[in-house]
């Protein structure tokens, strides 16, 4: 057995970096020869090219992580931080890329919790926050606060720990955090109120959005018969169209598809 040296973080975000060059070089149909400080290829290609080539997402809130982005990444991910935050990363990220000569798509991960009324959904958050055992939301912060993760301290910080003051922007809940380590955040209102919320993060240049919640399935139900016609709005359909008979299952059916 060969032992490899522990690194640092910048030389694993170094080596981070040399591999997705070596990707795309094969990807692109190049024979590639690289003698990096991390990954070595000599006379490398590919007999059967992909196709569709494959997207890149990256996500880190480092410097080192977002100079890899800059360079290697077709869309960068970032956890649900307040709008202002959010917009303030894009902005670094797209520089950096446009000093590459590149530009990126931007993407965000985000928890759900949408139900008919906004009351009805923060009393689904209540209830979540109220099933965190103590003692759980210690040990989380505990372990979670002694990474290297410059994209989880900033989760962290959000909260610090604490129950009060969850609401860290309107509709923004940081309560996931308390007692999950990555995505910490979770949208949290009526259909249109996660609707808009979504179109804020739209308006400051966020293009795909990775969401989830509790429970998943019928989250993503709810989504895609609740939330999704209203921000993405479906085209009109003739009346004279037969295929749209009855209106309502056909629209929702368009809508999931769209996803």
């Amino acid at each position: 057995m060969r032992a490899h040296p522990r690194l640092d973080k910048e030389a694993r975000y170094a080596r981070t970096g040399e591999f997705p060059h070596v990707v795309r070089e094969l990807w692109g149909g190049r024979t590639v020869d690289l003698d990096g400080a991390h990954v070595q290829v000599e006379g490398a290609a590919l007999a059967r090219l992909p196709e569709p080539v494959p997207d890149v997402y990256f996500g880190g809130s480092s410097p080192a992580a977002l100079r890899v982005a800059a360079r290697s990444a077709d869309v960068y991910l970032t956890w649900g931080e307040p709008p202002a935050q959010v917009a303030e990363k894009i902005e670094r990220v797209r520089a950096l890329a446009a000093a590459e000569g590149r530009s990126l798509r931007f993407g965000i991960r985000l928890h759900t919790i949408y139900r008919d009324t906004s009351e009805q959904a923060w009393a689904e958050a209540s209830r979540l926050l109220d099933g965190f055992d103590p003692a759980a939301v210690a040990r989380a912060q505990q372990g979670l606060g002694a990474g290297e993760s410059e994209g989880q301290k900033r989760m962290l910080a959000l909260h610090g720990g604490s129950r009060d003051g969850l609401e860290v922007h309107p509709g923004l809940w940081a309560g996931i955090g308390l007692v999950r380590g990555s995505a910490g955040t979770a949208l949290v209102g009526s259909h249109a109120e996660v609707a808009d919320l979504i179109e804020q993060y739209r308006r400051i240049g966020t293009e795909e959005f990775v969401l989830s919640g509790y429970p998943h399935l019928e989250e993503a139900y709810w989504f895609g018969e609740g939330v999704l016609p209203l921000v993405r709005p479906q085209p009109a359909v003739a009346a004279s169209n037969p295929a749209s008979a009855g209106g309502e299952p056909a629209r929702k059916r368009e809508a999931v598809a769209s996803v």
